[in-house]
């Protein structure tokens, strides 16, 4: 995920708290958490879906967008020219109003704003239209399902790497947005893993908002005041990646892995240009987010939806686990593989099928 302007995301959640309270729910629990389950309505699943992006300023969006007409096809959804609403909340809500207006029978949304968001699906639920929801789970409001890897596992998994490479030392987090629950859970899985399980480690934060430009300056400004950093955690390497390795580099603290000096380096996407970055010996790790199977699931279930089908928690079908959020939504947490020197070649995961 990438940055989003502050002042709309005020205004964007200004207009969520004057809208009627949207309701909070998820689909009847029938069947089982299989993407084999049964059909509860009559719905036809028929009609244009619209699929709308938080931006395409990161190479991870950018990919999902190419995927999203492949996996519309493949999975038989008449699927819309996907709307770009350019990293602004309220933006996001006029957007999804158009589509609406437009006559769609579903959505496939990439929330900017997890509280922000409910309002566009508010006027959604008023039209009868479903809603699925990529990469970011709603505060409220009603989805037909979140299709979204554990991003509690992503901070985790961070810090597991980073403490069993640094035995003691500064590690610095560079944060995204934490008005979204992606920012805020990779945050705080982090910092809790470090404090409990590596306490000779010092966490130093750097809230990013997911703009490159706010992460440079503010990384530039802690190296300057902290030269004798160990490790980092980006928990966006399509935004962070490049102004943080330009940091490092005009610095000359832009050490391969294995040389003196090497700062050891996890992210969180599993785009290309990290992994090109890991053969480089540049960064030594990252977190796959699926951007194939986000597209390819986020499809699947809004035409699922449009049928009238229903699911509940449980093992799925395609090594995923559907849960059930705090929220009531149901959510299908998708796998998302640690990915290192040992298996960066591998050709199975998406980073290397992008040409």
């Amino acid at each position: 995920m990438a940055g989003r302007n502050v002042r709309n995301t005020r205004i964007a959640s200004r207009a969520v708290r004057a809208a009627a309270a949207a309701a909070c729910a998820t689909l009847a629990l029938a069947a089982c958490g299989s993407t084999k389950d049964s059909v509860s309505s009559g719905g036809g699943g028929t009609g244009k879906v619209g699929v709308i992006l938080p931006l395409l300023t990161s190479p991870f969006w950018q990919s999902y967008n190419d995927y999203v007409p492949k996996m519309a096809k493949s999975e038989g959804v008449d699927a819309l020219k996907t709307v770009n609403s350019n990293s602004d909340p309220s933006q996001q809500i006029t957007d999804i109003n158009n589509q609406l207006n437009q006559g769609v029978k579903g959505l496939v949304v990439a929330p900017l704003d997890s509280a922000a968001i409910a309002a566009g699906l508010d006027q959604a639920e008023r039209k009868g239209v479903p809603v699925v929801a990529v990469d970011v789970a709603p505060e409220k409001g009603k989805v037909a399902m979140v299709v979204r890897a554990n991003n509690v596992a992503y901070g985790e998994k961070a810090c597991e790497y980073l403490g069993k490479q640094i035995p003691s030392g500064k590690v610095v987090q560079i944060m995204g947005d934490l008005a979204s629950v992606n920012g805020r859970e990779r945050s705080e899985a982090f910092r809790t893993c470090v404090r409990k399980n590596y306490p000779k480690l010092k966490v130093l934060e750097i809230p990013a908002k997911w703009e490159s430009d706010t992460a440079a300056s503010k990384l530039d400004t802690l190296l300057n005041a902290n030269p004798d950093i160990k490790g980092i955690y980006m928990q966006a390497g399509g935004v962070y990646l490049a102004p943080t390795l330009q940091t490092l580099k005009s610095k000359g603290m832009l050490k391969k892995a294995g040389q003196a000096g090497h700062i050891t380096i996890v992210s969180n996407d599993g785009i290309p240009q990290e992994f090109d970055a890991i053969r480089k010996g540049e960064i030594d790790a990252t977190v796959s987010q699926p951007a194939d199977a986000y597209a390819k699931y986020g499809m699947y279930y809004i035409k699922a939806a449009m049928q009238g089908k229903t699911f509940k928690t449980g093992p799925t079908d395609h090594d995923s686990e559907i849960v059930k959020l705090p929220s009531g939504i149901l959510e299908d947490q998708l796998p998302a593989p640690l990915v290192t020197k040992d298996n960066v070649d591998d050709p199975k995961l998406w980073g290397n099928t992008v040409k």
